[in-house]
């Protein structure tokens, strides 16, 4: 696991937001004492207000695994003029807080890139002797701008920019322009029109109109001039950033072969994964990365303990290749449960096809595991992961399991980002996600969304109906969208727009798809006729979202056609949002 994860912090009022931006603020003070109370609280006024300040203002913490912020930057955004500003970038004092900077700097120019922004502008104190008569300050200004320049970061040169405003000041900053290795050659108009918008509105009470008017009046050449390297003996030695955002973080669950029921009409097989891995490969877009250990906590947070430790139980005592399957159910009384456990399973069990044995546990455990390890990838930068697993996962409930499901993996990973912002569910799968529907149903952080068969006619049957829509706090926050029995694709991307708008309402910090591919055309499971073209139309709406995504993997039982479906879906998904080619 990563010694610390970066993070971008939308809502500073959840509890572990608030405890962060606490520690920020104390780094701030400590690195910039000079900076008043006032600006300070004006940080989270920024955020919280975009129109009145007229830029959007994001927090990047660096954060280690006890929560200990580490370093962090203040990022702005100017969408009417395309550019990013940085305001403040700090790390806590230490030998720990090696890297840290670079990391975050790193980080920084992804999101810049993802904006498709003309680059990253900040203010540097200067590094001539001329300008800053402090010997102490002077080699710090000179460390800072070396620290920019490896990212090919210089001043823009040949203006009065450096002028002071208040002749009692001293260091007049450069003002430094990062490219984000694109060879941007700025003109004097582009140049006048971004110093323009970062004068008035980083210092509207500051920079009389007399002063921006001097500045702009003094920038001639065109285009304008950027220092040379001054730190760096060869030019450009930067590698070329490539961005997570250009690659798709995939978690593949490496012991779901383990759970192989062979059994005749058993069709969840470890088969399927392996169509999948085939076809997507080819795409060149997926970077496998490690499925990281989690503490059971994050399981028991959405599922009862005492479901989890029997499960964990039964699984462990039964012998090698002998499955169980649940026949005794508790209609009557549901307080008082048997203490055989094999009568047990329907205690905790919705049907009787769903099996217990041996492995079962260790692939959904790992299962779980996964997505809490894309849902962490997305914490750390990537724009997009997918967890490719089996069991599934979405049918799980809190006190139960059925449809080959054990733990509702799409819950684990949206409870767990949960704390760190607003969540958005989306079931693509055939059957009704009423694992995310129950386990939800009265919160209002978490909306889910599912579009599948009706249950008068599909698995499971008795939930998914268009008149649930949550209770209590989570009034609202849950839509279904029942489909009659023979749906195209054509109709289905109608309701999937339908979705895709609620979704974007919402305006979730992140999106996790529960995807199934059992909407396909001939699979045993489902009525419905989509085909690869279908699911490569999904794709491309999915991907014109702009929330970081975690795919998860559901249903999809037609072998011979499951892997190009993926394929398809995620070619389409590839080829807009953050991920087209410009």
């Amino acid at each position: 696991m990563a010694i610390f994860k970066i993070r971008k912090i939308t809502d500073t009022y959840l509890p572990s937001n608030s405890a962060a931006v606490s520690q920020v603020f104390g780094i701030l003070r400590l690195h910039f004492p000079w900076v008043k109370e006032d600006k300070i609280n004006q940080i989270l006024d920024q955020m919280k207000d975009p129109l009145k300040y007229q830029f959007s203002s994001s927090l990047f913490i660096a954060e280690d695994g006890r929560s200990n912020v580490r370093g962090f930057a203040i990022f702005f955004y100017m969408p009417d003029k395309n550019f990013c500003y940085l305001d403040y970038l700090a790390v806590k004092p230490g030998r720990t807080s090696s890297g840290v900077g670079g990391s975050i700097y790193t980080r920084l120019r992804e999101e810049a890139q993802m904006l498709n922004s003309i680059g990253i502008f900040m203010e540097c104190l200067p590094d001539d002797e001329t300008l800053c008569k402090d010997k102490l300050k002077l080699k710090q200004n000179k460390a800072r701008l070396a620290f920019y320049e490896r990212y090919g970061a210089r001043p823009i040169i040949g203006t009065a920019y450096e002028t002071l405003v208040d002749p009692e000041d001293d260091s007049p900053p450069y003002l430094v322009f990062d490219d984000l290795g694109n060879n941007i050659r700025l003109s004097a108009l582009q140049a006048k029109k971004i110093i323009r918008t970062i004068l008035e509105r980083k210092y509207p009470d500051y920079c009389p109109e007399s002063y921006i008017k001097m500045v702009l009046s003094s920038i001639r050449d065109n285009p304008v001039k950027i220092r040379e390297f001054k730190y760096i003996v060869k030019e450009r030695p930067v590698e070329k950033n490539t961005s997570v955002k250009d690659e798709i973080a995939l978690i593949i669950n490496d012991k779901h072969n383990v759970h192989h029921v062979k059994e005749t009409g058993y069709i969840e097989s470890p088969v399927r994964i392996k169509s999948i891995l085939r076809e997507i490969e080819k795409l060149n877009a997926f970077k496998i990365r490690p499925s990281r250990g989690f503490p059971d906590k994050y399981i028991t947070q959405v599922h009862n303990s005492k479901y989890y430790n029997y499960f964990k139980t039964i699984c462990n005592k039964l012998p090698e290749g002998k499955s169980i399957y649940p026949y005794v159910f508790p209609v009557r009384n549901k307080t008082r449960p048997p203490h055989d456990y094999s009568v047990l399973a329907g205690y905790y069990c919705i049907d009787t096809f769903t099996p217990i044995n041996k492995n079962a546990f260790l692939a959904a455990r790992s299962g779980a595991n996964c997505a809490l390890t894309g849902a962490e990838l997305l914490l750390e930068g990537y724009h997009t992961a997918y967890a490719l697993v089996r069991p599934p996962g979405h049918h799980a409930e809190r006190d139960v399991f059925g449809g080959f499901c054990y733990f509702n993996n799409s819950v684990i990973a949206a409870n767990f980002l949960s704390k760190y912002g607003k969540i958005a569910i989306l079931d693509m799968d055939y059957h009704h996600g009423n694992g995310q529907q129950q386990i939800f149903y009265d919160r209002k952080d978490v909306f889910t969304v599912s579009i599948h068969g009706n249950p008068s006619f599909a698995y499971p049957y008795f939930t998914g109906f268009a008149d649930e829509k949550g209770e209590g706090e989570g009034q609202g926050f849950n839509l279904n969208f029942p489909l009659k029995k023979a749906i195209s694709g054509k109709e289905y991307l109608v309701y999937l727009k339908k979705a895709i708008k609620a979704i974007k309402a919402f305006n979730p910090d992140y999106l996790i798809v529960s995807l199934g591919f059992d909407p396909a055309k001939g699979d045993p499971t489902g009525t419905w006729s989509l085909t690869s073209g279908d699911f490569a139309n999904n794709g491309v709406e999915i991907g014109k979202l702009w929330f970081p995504v975690l795919f998860v993997q559901e249903g999809g039982y037609k072998n011979r056609t499951l892997g190009v479906n993926a394929r398809k879906f995620f070619q389409g998904y590839l080829s807009t949002g953050v991920f087209k080619k410009t």
